[in-house]
């Protein structure tokens, strides 16, 4: 029987402004079953954006949603989290959104640890403002600000999340759809700041500049660099060259933050 998406649709939304054989189609499904999977309440759970394509998708969904400011979603998800301890929080957002413009706002909510799961879905693009290079656009790689090829290295997402503190870091991708609600719906479980990195292929602003024949092909390309965590331990640096560990990276309980704020508010009072 076909899975039910329709009923965690907002009416009326539909057809996306998605380019076709964009990925991040697959990862709303995958947000969806995920949000199902963990019996969201819809009416306690806010779905935060900032601006890009992947910032679109809260807006499909049937939930508290919010798009806010460029870079900025972390920053205001913050904000309803502090104030409404109990919702669940997820934020949604690309890999420019995140870690360019919204870097410094990324970082600190890994530090903080504090109670919300960040999906990043990376294209190594800006693919709605003009397909500019990002952080994670690969070296050498061709961009609209980028036209002889990315000099810069690239940011590995997930690395960074664990760096800047975040207890939970996950990395999937648009190709292994089926694991990609196990991933988010575990993230979702984690008490704590998780990151979930979905790679994701953009065909128009990225696909086209580098030579891409087909979505297919872009497909393909996500299939045969993703090595699964188990496997990977089972590797040698040479075979593990330019492949992108997938699964859960990264698990610990660290102290949550809005529990240590209320924990400061109770001092402040004299409790």
């Amino acid at each position: 029987m076909a899975y039910d998406y329709e009923k965690s649709i907002r009416p009326g939304k539909l057809p996306h402004i998605w380019c076709p054989g964009c990925g991040h189609g697959i990862v709303m499904k995958g947000l969806i079953r995920a949000m199902d999977a963990c019996e969201l309440d819809r009416n306690n759970t806010a779905v935060v954006s900032g601006i890009g394509c992947a910032s679109r998708l809260p807006g499909y969904l049937d939930a508290c949603t919010l798009h806010t400011a460029h870079g900025r979603a972390a920053a205001f998800a913050t904000g309803v989290k502090m104030a409404k301890p109990d919702m669940n929080v997820i934020v949604v957002g690309g890999d420019g959104d995140g870690t360019a413009i919204g870097g410094n706002h990324f970082i600190h909510a890994c530090r903080r640890n504090i109670d919300m799961t960040y999906l990043i879905m990376n294209n190594s693009i800006y693919g709605m403002t003009g397909g500019q290079f990002s952080p994670c656009t690969p070296t050498g790689a061709m961009a609209s600000t980028t036209v002889y090829g990315n000099p810069d290295p690239t940011f590995d997402i997930s690395k960074l999340a664990i760096g800047a503190g975040a207890s939970f870091v996950a990395r999937g991708t648009a190709y292994h759809a089926a694991q990609i609600d196990k991933l988010i719906a575990a993230g979702i479980k984690h008490k704590g700041l998780s990151v979930v990195e979905i790679l994701d292929d953009c065909p128009t602003t990225y696909g086209r500049r580098n030579k891409f024949r087909s979505v297919i092909e872009m497909m393909k390309r996500l299939k045969d660099i993703a090595v699964p965590v188990a496997a990977a331990a089972k590797m040698t640096p040479e075979q593990l060259e330019g492949k992108v560990l997938t699964g859960i990276l990264h698990d610990v309980e660290r102290p949550e933050y809005t529990e240590q704020y209320a924990e400061v508010i109770k001092r402040a009072q004299g409790a």
